[in-house]
This record gives C-alpha cells, sequence and structure tokens, in this order.
C-alpha cells in the first residue's frame, strides 16, 4: 500500500510534464541511450506528418525508411544526424520547402543519462525581425556614405565649373568655345548621376497626394506596355470593380517602386529562354478595410532561396552591370510610407511581388 502511494505522486508527476511536452508549440523528439525512439510530441508528428503511434520504438534506420517520410525530409533528418552527432553541434539551422526556418538544438551528455533530446522550433519570425533590423542598419549607412561621397564630388566640379566659365571668354577668343561647352555640359551629367545616386541610397521623405490605386496602376502599365511588346511580353491588369481604394502617396516615388517591379520581371522573362511560351506580367489587387495589396507576378525564371534572402539588400544583384540598389530603395520606399513588401518565387515558375500599403478613408479626409 505504501509502494502505490509512493508512486502514484511520481506517476502524475511524470504524466503532467508529458502532457507540457506534448502540446509545446516545438517539435521535442526523444532518442534512447541504444538508439530507439521513446517519445515525440505532437508538433514534432506534425512536422514528420506521420502518426505518433508509428514512431514510437523505431530506430533512425527505421525512421528513415518511414514509407509516410518525404525524401525532402529524409534527406533534411540525415543532414541533421551528420551536424548534431558526427561534427557535434548543439545548434543547427535549416530551411524547409517552404523557405521557413527551423532551429534544431540536440542535447545530450551525462545530464541524458545517455538519452539524446532533439527540438525543432521555428524561427522564421525572429529571423524576419533581424533580417529587417539589419536591412535598416545597412541603408542607413548607406546614406550616409553616399552623403559623404556626394559632397567630396561636388565640391571639386563646383570649382571646376567655375574656372572653365571664367576661361571660356580665352577659349572662345582662340575659337575652341565647343571645347568650354561640352566640359560643362558633362560636368552637369556628372553631378545629374551624383544628384541620383544620393536619392536612390537615401529617398526623401514623401511628399504624398490622395490617389486611386487602380489609376497609378493604369498608368504604369501603359508606361511598360511598350517594352514589354518587345520582348514579346504581355501586361495584364486585374482588378475587381470594388470601392476604389486610395492611397496617401507620393506618386513619384510609388511609381518607381512599381516600374521597377515590372521591369524586373520583363529582365526575369528575358533571361528565362523559353520560346514555346509568352511572357506574362500580371497586376493585380486586393484589398481589406485597412491596406490594399498590389501584387505583382511573372512567369520568368524565378529565383532560389540563396538569391531571395538576399534580395533586399544594397548592391546585391544578380543581373550583369546591375547596381543593387533598385530593391533596396523600393524597400525603403514603401517602409517609408508605411507599407511592407514581400516576394515569392520558384525558380524555372515565377515570381510574385507583394506590396502592401495603408488605405485612406476618404470619408474621414
Amino acid at each position: 500500500m505504501e509502494e502505490m502511494q509512493s508512486f502514484h505522486p511520481n506517476h502524475l508527476v511524470r504524466t503532467k510534464y508529458e502532457n507540457i511536452l506534448e502540446n509545446l508549440d516545438s517539435g521535442i523528439i526523444l532518442f534512447d541511450s541504444v538508439g530507439v525512439l521513446a517519445f515525440v510530441n505532437v508538433q514534432m508528428a506534425k512536422l514528420l506528418g506521420v502518426p505518433r503511434k508509428s514512431l514510437i520504438g523505431s530506430t533512425l534506420t527505421q525512421l528513415l525508411r518511414h514509407p509516410q517520410i518525404t525524401r525532402f525530409k529524409r534527406k533534411k533528418i540525415i543532414r541533421i544526424y551528420r551536424e548534431t552527432i558526427f561534427h557535434r553541434k548543439r545548434f543547427h539551422e535549416l530551411l524547409d520547402e517552404c523557405g521557413r526556418s527551423w532551429l534544431i538544438t540536440m542535447t545530450y551528455g551525462d545530464q541524458m543519462e545517455g538519452d539524446f533530446l532533439i527540438s525543432v522550433k521555428d524561427v522564421s519570425d525572429f529571423k524576419q525581425i533581424e533580417q529587417t533590423a539589419y536591412q535598416n542598419d545597412k541603408l542607413a549607412m548607406l546614406g550616409k556614405i553616399s552623403a559623404s561621397i556626394a559632397h567630396e564630388i561636388r565640391n571639386p566640379l563646383t570649382s571646376i565649373r567655375g574656372f572653365i566659365q571664367l576661361l571660356r571668354p580665352h577659349l572662345m577668343r582662340l575659337g575652341k568655345d565647343e571645347y568650354a561647352r561640352i566640359i560643362l555640359t558633362e560636368i552637369d551629367r556628372a553631378n545629374d548621376i551624383i544628384y541620383e545616386f544620393l536619392n536612390s541610397s537615401k529617398p526623401s521623405a514623401p511628399q504624398t497626394t490622395i490617389i486611386p490605386v487602380a489609376s497609378l496602376l493604369k498608368e504604369v502599365v501603359l508606361l511598360t506596355e511598350s517594352e514589354a511588346l518587345m520582348k514579346n511580353c504581355e501586361i495584364i491588369l486585374q482588378h475587381s470593380e470594388q470601392i476604389p481604394s486610395f492611397i496617401s502617396v507620393d506618386v513619384k516615388q510609388i511609381k518607381q517602386v512599381i516600374l521597377n517591379l515590372i521591369k524586373n520581371a520583363l529582365d526575369a522573362i528575358d533571361g528565362k529562354n523559353d520560346e514555346n511560351n509568352n511572357g506574362i506580367i500580371e497586376i493585380g489587387l486586393e484589398q481589406n478595410e485597412k491596406q490594399v495589396n498590389i501584387l505583382i507576378s511573372d512567369n520568368g525564371a524565378g529565383m532560389d532561396q540563396n538569391t531571395l534572402n538576399h534580395l533586399f539588400n544594397p548592391f546585391f544583384t544578380t543581373k550583369e552591370g546591375g547596381t543593387g540598389l533598385g530593391l533596396s530603395v523600393s524597400y525603403r520606399i514603401i517602409k517609408n510610407h508605411g507599407g511592407s513588401i514581400a516576394v515569392d518565387s520558384q525558380v524555372g515558375i515565377g515570381t510574385q511581388f507583394v506590396i502592401t500599403l495603408p488605405i485612406i478613408e476618404m470619408s474621414n479626409t
């Protein structure tokens, strides 16, 4: 009787802890000292896509041979095993087939009495926050560098321009006024290039105007239709006939962003080298009570996960001769408008950008 009383509380404690582990948002799996799977929680079973009952008692080899384990997951399990067991790494990060980030933690040693505890946690949101902070830091640094470079180059150019203007009467008497004109023109062109670079790396504060989104998109399509036709590509504008969405934006800046995305889509289609299918760029609108989504989709070459991870970084480009500033500037412009920009892409299938901007309620303006 005393044995039953002493066992009962321990059993309750064990059941309580198992219930906690089973309902964690992290995936938990435990292999005992001889390599047999002794415990797996609900979340881990969902991640593996296998019923829990069929996992308990399996070895790692049997787990890999399970008919419901996909080839992709099998490769990831082998990689985790190699990194954590062979290379003795307690922490390992990986990307799944949907592009989400996962942190794998391995716990073993004396404190585990020979057992191996593996936990898997979705850290995509944390990585996104980290990437956004890193992105903002780089853009701020880029703006400071650009301003410094522009200042250092503009000063000597101003001096050169002044001296050329002083020398121009002498050059005219020598019949060389054309030289002076060319020098002044080239100096002005250099100043324009510096001005554009400074504006692109550090966009000015938006000068906002309230406009309907649909009219902005129609104007952008008209500006790009001829180039699209030259590249055997069709631009399709799709939006439902609902209450018009009004946004308060710097029209010039937002137009710059959309034109840049369409230009990228044209390049992606041009680089696909698929003579059998015509290029298609679809521009659509979705809205709810608070925001509107501008969707720009193409059936171009698409991008791999590594490219997507660096896409909005300043100076990152996959184009020969590209500056790598277009998307980083677009990111900054949309952020300055209180919106967001996201991208989804698959190699060989295409890419979709989604620009989200807040809606203005006309009745309140």
